[in-house]
């Protein structure tokens, strides 16, 4: 046992796929480290202790809200033996809640590599997602797992319900604009009002292809580097998302500003109903105007992450 120690894990978006991804179609999921959460673990002699922006206190005293980190922890410990063991565990995030970021998966990770290295056991990445999906079962229900697969991951992935995710390579010099529209993501509501389009409306079926189709390629112009085109996918996906009620007018209206300050393209992420809209430009001048524009009009953040950075590490596959 270590005297203290950490654990990290970072945002995700999904560039493209969402919802579709829910009936089998691939998406395409973006890790995106520079929007971190730490996990910190040290020995205490004062019970066990958990500290983050929600609750700070005795895991034992943790509230409802808290059930399924509660859970992973007592879930772990279990795992390690380690029941009785006093600690104090501090979450330290930078991720937005409920903005389709992957806020709680990246903490269920964070909390599992925490523990691992805190106790020195060996921790693979199989067993990692394993034990970060007791928390996301209890929080989501049936999670795809895409969460937990991107947010434990340094690489861009794609992403099939029920299959091992892979990673993919990519040759970009673009930028990605990730807006924070203020608007808490309605994922499950979002999620039902899909399934019901699917039952009542005929065309909502070939909608669904068409946003899987548009992943497939858009992964074609990830690895050749066809920018245009991407935007122009970009587009599409959230022309469909839109029809199928899923966007919000704050969404339209930061996809229509960043087109026309220069953006190749620009779509919701995430469930929608809310969240964030990502927008693709071809250099960091037109990253930075849309920032600025999208600030102006509402959006209480903006990262932009430069695609370069992802170039070759689809290459492999983080096992850490």
């Amino acid at each position: 046992m270590q005297k203290s120690t950490t654990g990290q894990s970072h945002a995700k978006i999904i560039f493209f796929g969402e919802h579709s991804v829910v009936y089998g179609q691939p998406a395409i999921c973006l890790p995106i480290s520079k929007i971190k959460t730490v996990v910190s673990i040290k020995s205490s002699s004062e019970g066990q202790q958990v500290s983050s922006r929600y609750f700070t206190g005795f895991l034992s005293e943790m509230p409802e809200s808290q059930t399924g980190i509660q859970l992973l922890i007592k879930t772990v410990l279990t795992e390690l033996n380690q029941e009785k063991t006093p600690f104090g565990l501090t979450i330290t995030s930078e991720i937005p809640a409920e903005r389709g970021m992957g806020s709680s998966a990246a903490t269920a990770v964070a909390i599992v590599r925490a523990f691992f290295h805190f106790f020195k056991q060996p921790l693979s990445h199989t067993e990692l997602l394993r034990l970060a999906d007791v928390s996301e079962q209890y929080i989501h229900g049936n999670p795809s797992g895409l969460d937990a697969a991107t947010v434990s991951s340094q690489t861009p992935i794609w992403f099939v319900r029920g299959r091992r995710p892979q990673a993919i390579p990519i040759k970009q010099n673009t930028f990605l604009v990730i807006a924070d529209t203020g608007i808490m993501g309605q994922t499950g509501l979002a999620v039902q009002h899909v399934k019901s389009q699917l039952a009542s409306d005929p065309q909502a079926e070939a909608a669904i292809e068409s946003l899987g189709k548009y992943a497939k390629q858009a992964r074609h112009c990830l690895a050749i580097g066809d920018s245009k085109k991407l935007g122009l996918l970009m587009n599409h996906s959230q022309t469909i998302l839109s029809k199928l009620g899923v966007s919000h007018p704050t969404l339209d209206l930061f996809a229509n500003l960043s087109l026309s300050n220069g953006a190749l393209g620009a779509k919701l992420t995430g469930g929608g109903m809310g969240g964030c809209l990502i927008s693709l430009t071809p250099d960091k001048p037109s990253a930075e105007k849309v920032a600025t524009v999208l600030e102006k009009h509402g959006a209480i953040h903006t990262w932009i992450e430069p695609l370069v950075t992802l170039n070759r590490k689809g290459d492999h596959h983080d096992h850490s």
